[in-house]
């Protein structure tokens, strides 16, 4: 099996080895997480730290379902801890630990403890985590693969294929075992059984008990919303439509555990001239298009959302906060703010060719009074680059594979 270069995420763990500080290493079920840990294990026995200072824990191993006990836990760790040289300790999805944030803290503070934990839902983070060792973790969030990572990792027979042909492949999933298989049948119930896990593990487990049928209505009914606007009365409203009943506040759990489970990204609208967070209608991106093949198989025509979708997925790579732009009575796709404090505004179209389309896209940012980037992204191959006024135009597969030509 080829490799995928997954160098960002390994050179994360690199530069926090050693230091006091937990890192955290969340994303979605099936994203790479385990294989990232794997990896970076690897560089450490290759540097010569002796296999018995690596502590090594997965909480979906039946083999160490006691463990999920936090006081066995502890204890376990604390009797391997037999000398005063550094210990390094993997803990793989932690959330099916309670009350695990015990654990982390009492390793924490010891001097010998280089600690690492994954976990495959936001839940771990915005609560136990967050709440109790504010200050004392460093966290990365693992994505499925993006193209770039996708391109270094296609099967030898598959390199030849033009750019467009692999971007057109990776647009079915981003998921990394795909890229071991080729036939439709497989890379579906392979998407299948993931999404049924996701479900399963990380949405039933914390709804209660909801109806299967009410949750894939609602599931669908997102999927089918990407890239608009929406709020929870149009979503109950589209479901009672469909002969769904279900309350306000039942449906908002919902989404709060569909968001938790890392399945979709709730993104907030930001007021591009007051630089505030608008707090009603946001949008919803899925993490992984593959779902969206898998759920709505007729809707593939749908071709600005998907690339909306995954710009989006690929700003998430980039920045640590990405919004929706509202300007007055227009909206920008997504509005960036970087780590410097400076903001990018970016709009996604498939195409913009048609003179009445590339004024339409250009109309929000000129309603934009600063001088931050401006980016207009699409697929066009007839004029793919342009600058219009200081607004620059790119081809997307270009933009997605940027710092990764001449590699």
């Amino acid at each position: 099996m080829k490799l995928v270069d997954r160098t960002i995420y390994l050179d994360f763990l690199r530069r926090h080895k050693d230091r006091q500080v937990i890192k955290v290493i969340s994303g979605v079920r099936r994203s790479g997480k385990s294989i990232l840990f794997q990896l970076f294990r690897e560089e450490l026995l290759a540097s010569g730290i002796p296999n018995h200072q690596i502590i090594v824990l997965n909480f979906e191993d039946l083999r160490f379902y006691d463990l999920r006990d936090f006081r066995k836990l502890n204890d376990y760790i604390e009797e391997r801890l037999v000398s005063e040289d550094t210990y390094y300790v993997f803990l793989d999805e932690i959330q099916h630990v309670p009350q695990f944030e015990l654990v982390a803290d009492s390793l924490f503070i010891k001097p010998n403890v280089d600690l690492y934990l994954t976990g495959s839902n936001a839940y771990f983070m915005s609560g136990q985590l967050a709440t109790n060792l504010t200050g004392r973790y460093v966290e990365l969030e693992v994505l499925p693969l993006s193209f770039s990572e996708y391109i270094s990792g296609v099967r030898d027979e598959d390199s030849l294929k033009s750019k467009a042909e692999l971007f057109n492949d990776y647009l079915f999933s981003a998921f990394p075992y795909l890229l071991q298989t080729k036939s439709y049948q497989e890379k579906i119930e392979y998407l299948q059984g993931i999404y049924h896990s996701i479900l399963l593990n990380d949405v039933v487990a914390r709804a209660g008990t909801p109806s299967p049928d009410l949750l894939e209505r609602l599931v669908r009914t997102i999927l089918s919303s990407i890239g608009s606007q929406v709020s929870t009365n149009k979503l109950r409203n589209t479901l009672v439509s469909q002969g769904v009943k279900i309350a306000n506040g039942t449906l908002e759990n919902y989404l709060d555990v569909l968001t938790d489970s890392l399945l979709f990204y709730s993104v907030p609208r930001f007021d591009v001239k007051g630089r505030q967070l608008l707090q009603r209608l946001e949008k919803y991106y899925v993490v992984d298009l593959g779902f969206r093949r898998l759920l709505l198989p007729d809707h593939q025509e749908d071709l600005g959302h998907i690339l909306e979708n995954l710009v989006y997925l690929e700003l998430r790579r980039r920045f640590s906060k990405v919004y929706i732009g509202n300007i007055g009575k227009y909206e920008v796709d997504f509005v960036v703010v970087t780590d410097q404090g400076t903001y990018e505004y970016y709009q996604v179209s498939e195409t913009t060719l048609a003179p009445e389309t590339l004024e339409r896209e250009l109309r929000p940012f000129h309603s934009i009074n600063d001088q931050y980037p401006k980016y207009l992204l699409t697929l066009d191959v007839i004029q793919p680059t342009a600058n219009y006024e200081g607004i620059q135009k790119k081809n997307i597969i270009d933009w997605l594979l940027e710092g990764r030509e001449g590699k």
